[in-house]
C-alpha cells in the first residue's frame, strides 16, 4: 500500500455506497403491506450481527477487527445482496423492498461472513471487503440455481448459504497461500497470535450462545405454512441440543488433554446441528431424526477439527475459524440427508404441505416424482460445491494483488495494522 494513499484505502467503498445509493433510488420503490409479518427477520439480525461478531472473537489480539469487519462487511453485502437478489425477479425494472427482501439479504451476508470465518486474522481489510463484493454477486446467481433451476428444498440454507460459504471461504484461502512468501517487517519479531486467551474464549462463546438460542428462528424464517414452520422450529432445537450433548462428550474423548474439554469444539461443533438440520428442518424426519441429525453433526464436526483442519493447513488451506467443521461438512451432510429424504416423501405424509415444501413436486401427481427430486437436491448440492470453490480460488487469486494490502506475516492476526488502540501513544 503506497504510504501517501494509506488514509484513503477504503474510500472506493465509499465511493461503492455511493453507486449502492444511486441504484437503490433508481430501482427500488417500497413493497407495501407484502410480508410485513414475515416471521424469523429480528432474530436473523442478532445472529448475524452479534452471533457472528462475538463467535470471531477468539483470537487474542483481533477482537477489534472481529466485530468491526463483521459489522463493516454486513452493512455493505446487506445493501448489495438486496439488489442482487431481486434483479432475478424484478417486475418493469423495479424492486418492491419487503421485510422478506431485507431477511434474505441477511441471510446471504451470514454467507459473506461464514467465508470470513476461514480468512479470519491473514486476510487484508481490503481484501475481505473485495471479497465480499464479488462472493455476494456469485452467492446470488447461485442462490438462484438451486431455487429456480434445480428447485432444492433448502428452507435452512444449509446447501446455499452454509455449503455455499464455506467452501468459496477454502477456495480463497488456497488462492491467498499458494506459494506466499512470508515477508515480515524490518526489525520486527514475528509472533504467532493465532490463537485464543482466556477473555476472548469468553467473549466468543457470546456469540456462540445467542447462535444457538436464534438458529431455530434462522431455519423456520422462510418456511410457508404454520405446519412448516412448527416442524422446522422443533427439528432445530432438538437437532441442536443433540449435537450439544454429544460435542461435549466427544470433547471430551479428543480433546489433547483427555477428558477435558476443548473450549474450540464447544464454541463451533455445538452449532454443526443447527446446519446439518437446515435442509430437511421443514420436512418430515421425526423428533427422533432430528436428533439422529444431531448426535452425527457433533460427531462430524469434532473430528473435523481434531482431522480434518489439520490435513488442509498441510496443503496450504488455513481455516482460521474451521468453519469447513462448522458449515461445510454438516451442510454435506444435510444436502445429502435432503435428498434421501425428498426422494421417500409421499402425499400420504405430507399432504398439502407436499407441493409447499417440494416446489416441483405436486399433488396432483405431476411434476417431478419424489425419486427424481431426490437426485435434484444432490446435484444442487454438488453444483454449489463446485460454483463456491471455483468462484473462491479466482477471487482469492484476484486480491492478491499489492494493492489489496497483503498482510505481512508479523501483521496477521492483530489488530494493530487496522485499529487504532489504547494505549499505543
Amino acid at each position: 500500500m503506497f504510504p501517501k494513499l494509506i488514509r484513503m484505502k477504503y474510500m472506493p467503498l465509499f465511493l461503492f455506497q455511493i453507486v449502492l445509493m444511486m441504484l437503490f433510488f433508481v430501482f427500488t420503490t417500497y413493497g407495501g403491506d407484502t410480508n410485513h409479518d414475515q416471521r424469523g427477520y429480528e432474530d436473523t439480525h442478532v445472529m448475524i450481527f452479534i452471533g457472528f461478531g462475538f463467535l470471531m472473537t477468539f483470537l487474542k489480539k483481533y477482537c477489534y477487527s472481529a466485530l468491526g469487519f463483521n459489522w463493516f462487511l454486513a452493512a455493505l453485502v446487506v445493501q448489495w445482496a438486496l439488489l442482487n437478489q431481486s434483479f432475478y425477479s424484478m417486475k418493469n425494472n423495479t424492486i418492491e423492498i419487503t421485510k422478506k427482501h431485507l431477511l434474505e439479504a441477511d441471510i446471504m451476508s451470514a454467507t459473506v461472513l461464514i467465508t470470513f470465518g476461514a480468512l479470519l486474522g491473514y486476510a487484508s481489510g481490503l481484501q475481505l471487503l473485495f471479497i465480499a463484493i464479488i462472493e455476494t454477486v456469485v452467492g446470488c446467481f447461485n442462490f438462484w440455481l438451486v431455487e429456480h433451476i434445480f428447485k432444492a428444498a433448502d428452507v435452512g440454507g444449509s446447501i446455499a448459504i452454509h455449503a455455499f460459504g464455506a467452501y468459496f471461504g477454502l477456495g480463497a484461502s488456497l488462492a491467498l497461500n499458494f506459494k506466499k512468501k512470508t515477508v515480515p517487517s524490518e526489525g520486527a519479531p514475528t509472533v504467532n497470535l493465532n490463537g485464543a486467551s482466556y477473555v476472548s474464549d469468553v467473549t466468543a462463546m457470546i456469540g456462540s450462545i445467542f447462535l444457538w438460542i436464534y438458529w431455530p428462528s434462522f431455519n423456520s424464517a422462510l418456511t410457508n405454512s404454520n405446519m412448516a414452520y412448527q416442524r422446522a422450529v422443533i427439528n432445530t432445537y432438538l437437532s441442536l441440543a443433540a449435537a450439544t450433548v454429544t460435542t461435549f462428550a466427544w470433547s471430551a474423548a479428543f480433546c489433547k488433554e483427555k477428558g477435558k474439554f476443548d473450549m474450540v469444539h464447544i464454541q463451533n461443533s455445538t452449532l454443526a446441528g443447527g446446519v446439518a438440520v437446515g435442509s430437511v428442518c421443514n420436512m418430515f424426519i421425526g423428533p427422533g431424526g432430528a436428533i439422529a441429525i444431531g448426535i452425527g453433526s457433533g460427531i462430524i464436526s469434532v473430528l473435523g477439527y481434531t482431522y480434518v483442519t489439520p490435513a488442509l493447513e498441510k496443503i496450504g488451506i488455513r481455516d482460521t475459524c474451521g468453519v469447513n467443521n462448522l458449515h461445510g461438512m454438516p451442510a454435506v451432510f444435510s444436502g445429502i440427508l435432503s435428498a434421501g429424504v425428498a426422494a421417500s416423501a409421499t402425499l400420504q405424509v405430507y399432504g398439502t404441505d407436499l407441493h409447499g415444501i417440494f416446489e416441483a413436486i405436486a399433488v396432483d401427481g405431476s411434476g417431478r416424482t419424489a425419486g427424481e427430486q431426490g437426485l435434484y437436491q444432490f446435484l444442487a448440492l454438488v453444483s454449489t460445491i463446485v460454483v463456491s470453490s471455483v468462484g473462491g480460488v479466482i477471487t482469492g487469486f484476484i486480491v492478491r494483488a499489492p494493492f489489496f494490502g497483503q498482510l505481512k506475516q508479523n501483521e496477521e492476526y492483530d489488530d494493530e495494522p487496522n485499529w487504532e488502540l489504547p494505549g499505543a501513544h
